[in-house]
C-alpha cells in the first residue's frame, strides 16, 4: 500500500468516528486531511513508511477521492472541460472548446462502479440490469448519464456533461461571436413580445446555452415554468418553477415522464412554458400548450432549422394512432414562430447558423417559411430580401 492510501484510510477512519459527511462539511473534511498529511509527512521521517511525496498534491489527491469524486474531480473543476466520457475503464475522455481528447486518467471496473454510485447518490436514481440506462444531474448541475451491460457490449459507458455558463444572455453572445447585434435584439424583442421559438442543431452545438439566453429577455413579471428529463436550465426569473422527470421503482410504479410533466405545468398559472428538449410525444401536449395562447420555447436535435420544423410536424405522430398530419401540420403552422438553428464546427465554434421565420399558412403539405437571418460563413447576415408579414412577428424590430 502506498502512502496515499495509507493516509486516505486513516482519514475516512476519523470521519467515521466524527461522524462527518464529506459532502456536506468540506471545511472540516479538508481540515481533517491537511492534519493527516502533516502528521504523516512527520513520521516518515522517523519511521520505515513510504514516502508521500509533495504534501500539497497528496492532501488535493486524498480530499478529491474522500469527499469528491476522485481522479475525475480535477476534470469537473477544470473551467475548459466541457463533457467528460469514457467507454472502456481505461480511456476517459474530455471534451473542450468542442475538441475530444484522451486524458491520462485511468480506472478500473469497480473504480467505475464505485464513482458512478456516488453520482447517484444525490439525485436518488438507480441502475440495475432492470434499468441499464440512467440519466440524472449531479450537484454541480452537470448531467450524468450511464449505459451499463448487455446493453453495452463490455464496459460501463459513462458520459458527465457539464453546464459551463460562459454566457447569460444575449449580449454574451454577442461578445462570444455566436450572435451579431441586430440577430440579438430581434430575438430579444421577439421573446419580450410572447412568440413561440424552437431551438435546434446537433449535440454539444449549444442549444440549451441558447435557450438559457433567451430567457434572460423574459419579461421580470412573468411567472415561467421549465420541463426537463434532467435539471440542466437556469433561468434568471424569482418567478420560476422547474419540474424534472422520474424514473419509476423497483415495482415499476411511481414514474413521471416529460407528457405528464407538460399537462402539470398548465396548472400551474404559467405565463411561459419552457420544454427542455422534445424528442417524442410530449410534442403534442407542448403544440396543445402554445396553442391555447401560453408563450413557449423548447429545443430538438435536427440538423437545419427546416428539418426541425420537419421533425415537430413528425414527433406529434407518436402519440397515437388518432393523431394525424392533417392536424399537426396546421397546428405547427399556427403555433410556432421562429426556428433558430445552432451548428458546432469541427474546430469546436458554436454559433447560429440561421433564423427561421414560420408563416401560419400550409400548401400542399408544406408550411411556409422564410429565412430571416443565414450564416454565410464568416457572419450572421439578415436577408435583406425577406418580407415579414406574419402578423405576430414584431417586424418594427428590424
Amino acid at each position: 500500500m502506498d502512502a496515499v492510501s495509507i493516509v486516505e484510510d486513516e482519514v475516512r477512519e476519523s470521519i467515521r468516528t466524527q461522524g462527518i459527511d464529506p459532502s456536506d462539511d468540506p471545511t472540516s473534511t479538508k481540515r481533517l486531511v491537511d492534519a493527516a498529511v502533516a502528521d504523516y509527512d512527520k513520521r516518515s521521517m522517523v519511521a520505515a513508511l513510504p514516502m508521500l511525496g509533495e504534501p500539497r498534491a497528496a492532501a488535493a489527491q486524498i480530499f478529491h477521492s474522500v469527499a469528491g469524486l476522485g481522479e475525475l474531480q480535477p476534470l469537473l473543476d477544470d473551467p475548459e472541460v466541457e463533457e467528460i466520457w469514457w467507454n472502456q475503464p481505461e480511456q476517459v475522455f474530455v471534451s473542450r472548446s468542442g475538441r475530444s481528447e484522451l486524458t491520462s486518467v485511468t480506472l478500473t471496473e469497480n473504480r467505475v462502479k464505485d464513482l458512478v454510485e456516488r453520482m447517484l447518490k444525490s439525485s436518488g436514481r438507480r441502475l440495475d440490469y432492470s434499468t441499464p440506462f440512467v440519466d440524472a444531474a449531479l450537484t454541480d448541475g452537470s448531467r450524468l448519464h450511464v449505459a451499463i451491460p448487455d446493453v453495452t457490449r463490455e464496459a460501463w459507458a459513462v458520459n458527465i456533461r457539464k453546464f459551463i455558463a460562459r454566457t447569460n444572455s444575449l449580449d454574451d453572445m454577442v461578445h462570444m461571436g455566436s450572435l451579431t447585434a441586430g440577430a440579438a435584439q430581434f430575438l430579444s424583442t421577439c421573446v419580450a413580445g410572447g412568440l413561440n421559438l424552437l431551438i435546434s442543431g446537433a449535440t454539444g452545438a449549444g442549444k440549451t446555452t441558447m435557450l438559457n439566453a433567451l430567457t434572460s429577455a423574459i419579461g421580470p413579471r412573468e411567472r415561467v415554468v421549465t420541463v426537463e428529463e434532467v435539471f440542466e436550465l437556469q433561468v434568471p426569473l424569482r418567478d420560476t418553477v422547474g419540474l424534472q422527470c422520474r424514473q419509476a421503482n423497483l415495482e415499476g410504479h411511481g414514474e413521471i415522464p416529460l407528457r405528464r410533466l407538460v399537462k402539470e405545468a398548465l396548472r400551474m398559472r404559467p405565463d411561459r412554458l419552457i420544454v427542455g428538449e422534445v424528442r417524442e410525444a410530449e410534442s403534442l401536449d407542448m403544440l396543445i400548450a402554445m396553442n391555447s395562447g401560453l408563450p413557449g420555447m423548447s429545443t430538438v436535435h435536427a440538423n437545419s432549422a427546416h428539418d426541425a420544423l420537419t421533425k415537430l410536424c413528425t414527433l406529434p405522430l407518436l402519440a397515437g394512432e388518432n393523431i394525424t398530419a392533417d392536424f399537426i401540420l396546421p397546428t405547427v403552422a399556427s403555433c410556432l414562430d421562429l426556428v433558430v438553428h445552432c451548428v458546432r464546427t469541427p474546430q469546436g465554434q458554436r454559433y447560429v447558423s440561421e433564423i427561421l421565420a414560420v408563416g401560419g399558412r400550409v400548401e400542399s403539405g408544406t408550411i411556409e417559411t422564410t429565412a430571416l437571418f443565414l450564416h454565410d460563413g464568416q457572419v450572421l447576415q439578415r436577408r435583406r430580401e425577406a418580407v415579414f408579414e406574419h402578423q405576430r412577428l414584431p417586424g418594427g424590430s428590424l
